[in-house]
C-alpha cells in the first residue's frame, strides 16, 4: 500500500517514464490510429495526456485552478514533442512537492475540487500506468511494466467507484468489465477501469506492410 509521499512520487515517476518510452515510438502517421479510449484516436489521446501533465504540474505549483492549464491542444505533428516536454515538466513539479497535505486543485473533478498531494499524485500515477498501455496497444507493441508498479497501482484502481455514472459523457472510465479468472495485476486494473485487456486495433487492410516496431520490446 502506498503510504508515503516519497513512495507515491517514485511510482508516479516510473510510470511517466514508461509512458515516455512508448510515446517516443509514435510517428506522425500513427496519430490517426484508434486507441482503447474509443472516443479518441492516438493524436487526441496524446493531446489529453499532455494536457493532464500540464494541469497536474500547475496543481503542484498551486495554480491548478486555472483551466487554461488543462486545455488540450489540437493534435498535430508536434504531438510527441509536446508530450515529452509536458512529461518532464510534471516530473519536475512533483519532485518539488514536500508535504502529503499540500493541496492540488483538480477542476476536472468538478468546480473547486481539491485533493491532498498524496491522493492527487496517486490519481496521476494510475492514469499513466493505463495510458502507457493505451499507447502501446494503439501501436500494437508489447507492453510490460515492472510488477511492483502494477501491484502498487491496483489498489488505487480498485478504489475508483464503479456504477452507472461511468456511462455519462466525459467520464474518465467506462463501467468495469468481468475480470478473467487468475488474471494478473494489469488485467485487473484494466477491467476494473472498463478496458478490455485483449483490445487490439482493427485488422489492417490486405497488402499493407507490417510495422517493424511490433517485433520490438517496449
Amino acid at each position: 500500500m502506498l503510504t508515503t509521499l516519497v513512495i507515491i512520487k517514485a511510482f508516479s515517476a516510473r510510470a511517466v517514464r514508461e509512458s515516455i518510452a512508448v510515446v517516443r515510438r509514435v510517428n506522425v502517421e500513427d496519430l490517426t490510429r484508434p486507441t482503447p479510449c474509443s472516443a479518441w484516436n492516438l493524436g487526441e489521446l496524446l493531446a489529453h495526456m499532455t494536457a493532464q501533465h500540464r494541469g497536474f504540474a500547475a496543481a503542484a505549483r498551486a495554480d491548478g485552478g486555472d483551466l487554461t492549464h488543462w486545455k488540450a491542444e489540437a493534435p498535430g505533428p508536434e504531438a510527441v514533442g509536446r508530450y515529452l516536454a509536458a512529461a518532464e515538466a510534471v516530473l519536475a513539479a512533483f519532485a518539488e512537492v514536500g508535504s502529503d497535505e499540500q493541496e492540488f486543485a483538480l477542476p476536472e473533478f468538478g468546480a473547486g475540487a481539491a485533493f491532498p498531494a498524496i491522493r492527487a499524485i496517486g490519481f496521476h500515477f494510475l492514469d499513466y500506468v493505463v495510458h502507457a498501455w493505451d499507447v502501446a496497444r494503439a501501436l500494437e507493441l508489447p507492453f510490460a511494466m515492472d510488477p511492483d508498479i502494477l501491484d502498487a497501482a491496483l489498489p488505487i484502481a480498485r478504489a475508483v467507484p464503479d456504477g452507472a455514472h461511468r456511462t455519462q459523457p466525459g467520464t474518465a472510465f467506462a463501467p468495469s468489465l468481468p475480470e478473467p479468472t487468475d488474471s494478473d495485476a494489469l488485467t485487473r486494473i484494466l477491467t476494473h477501469l472498463g478496458r478490455s485487456h485483449s483490445w487490439s486495433p482493427p485488422v489492417r487492410p490486405a497488402g499493407e506492410p507490417p510495422d517493424p516496431r511490433r517485433d520490438k520490446t517496449g
